[in-house]
């Protein structure tokens, strides 16, 4: 077993469980699936400065905001939902605003320079009904900010704890 392997698995899971204990406290739904990724890339590149956690942030809140956005104008009111008919009106209406919104953040993730692919899964949990209003999209933008805020916490302890340098956290086994 690699000081790595168990690192980043303990990491990723203590940031998910942060959020968990702000949503079991809260009720408001602070974890949410593309979280796991982003908290394993976290996690597993320890070190990547402003840069990386301003685009992981800005790439979530463009896939919330452009997720809601498609979903208020193609698909309002309907959510994803195994009751949904095939070749529905109502179906037609969820794909098109996923489709619609992974368009508009791939777009959007790359001319603001915020490109973090799990914001794509951001963008579809959003368009497709299943966290779509306006409170969910900044219980999702605060969710990934307090992610971002938790994992440089962590990278700081763990630093102090094996006086890591920036250079050594990629390299490590």
């Amino acid at each position: 077993m690699s000081r790595r392997g168990l690192e980043t698995g303990l990491s990723a899971g203590l940031l998910v469980a942060a959020l968990g204990g702000i949503a079991w406290a809260t009720g408001e739904p602070f974890v949410f699936p593309s979280l796991g990724p982003t908290a394993f890339v976290l996690a597993f590149r320890r070190r990547g400065g402003r840069s990386r956690s301003s685009r992981i942030v800005g790439g979530h809140a463009v896939g919330a905001v452009v997720g809601f956005a498609a979903y208020a104008l193609i698909a309002p009111g309907v959510t994803l939902d195994p009751s949904l008919s095939a070749a529905s009106t109502d179906t037609l209406r969820l794909v098109t605003s996923g489709a619609v919104s992974v368009a508009a953040t791939g777009w959007g993730m790359v001319e603001l320079d915020a490109v973090h692919p799990p914001a794509c899964a951001t963008t579809l949990i959003v368009s497709l009904g299943l966290l779509s209003t306006p409170q969910s999209v900044a219980t999702i933008v605060a969710s990934v900010v307090v992610l971002v805020g938790a994992h440089r916490a962590t990278d700081a302890l763990l630093a102090e704890m094996y006086g890591d340098s920036p250079t050594d956290a990629g390299t490590r086994s």
